[in-house]
């Protein structure tokens, strides 16, 4: 299986390495790792290149312009995602890859890391409590620090909507109408606490929007219809 790594990047070259290096640590080596450097002012770039992995150039702030540029670039017929806080699990590509016949998307959990234990197992519970209810109503909810999809299925429907948010959740609810989109429970990701600068209060209601309706028509009949 020819999976092509992506990792969106503004302004990381302080969590860069760690990212790289987790990622090229895979039991299952991808075909390519991209880092899309977003417009980054700092070493970020330079961070990528001393790792020898592929940069593409996004100069359009945004982390949702970032992805579409890194599906666009990627060459594998599978297209993996993960951010540049995130440090997945060495058998993550393979627990996707192992999963993925039949599928047109693949994602799996989160788990913070730089937190006190309680609230990494609290993060890991919450997280893999909310993504089966997810799947359970039929609405998937890919999440951008783990997920991977099928190139060309997800250029099929436009790859990533142009939105300030959910822009990864809205692309796995227009894939769902070409097929399976599939929990991966064992494909962990850690990643880290600043997603809790807010506070948790914040940040769960961030997350609970996720649970409320689809204004734009995304997902099932109707609305944009995917585009």
């Amino acid at each position: 299986m020819r999976i092509s790594v992506v990792v969106p990047a503004h302004n990381e070259e302080a969590f860069l390495p760690q990212a790289l290096r987790a990622l090229l640590g895979q039991t299952l080596p991808p075909l390519e790792i991209i880092v899309v450097d977003n417009a980054s002012t700092d070493r970020t770039r330079a961070v990528a290149e001393a790792f020898g992995v592929r940069v593409v150039h996004c100069g359009r702030k945004g982390v949702a312009y970032a992805r579409q540029a890194g599906l666009l670039a990627a060459r594998g017929e599978w297209v993996a995602m993960t951010d540049a806080d995130s440090l997945p699990l060495p058998t993550w590509l393979e627990a996707l890859a192992r999963r993925a016949q039949g599928a047109v998307a693949l994602y799996g959990p989160l788990r913070f890391y730089g937190v006190s234990p309680w609230e990494a197992a609290l993060s890991e519970w919450g997280y893999r409590a909310f993504l089966h209810l997810m799947a359970w109503v039929g609405r998937p909810n890919l999440a951008g620090a783990n997920l991977m999809v099928q190139r060309e299925a997800a250029l099929a429907v436009g790859g990533f909507p142009e939105v300030e948010a959910r822009e990864d959740v809205l692309l796995g609810w227009k894939l769902s109408r070409l097929g399976p989109v599939r929990y991966v429970p064992e494909a962990l990701v850690l990643t880290s606490a600043r997603r809790l600068q807010g506070g948790w209060g914040r940040f769960l209601l961030r997350q609970a929007k996720n649970l409320l309706g689809d204004p734009r028509g995304y997902f099932g009949e109707g609305g944009e219809r995917g585009r």
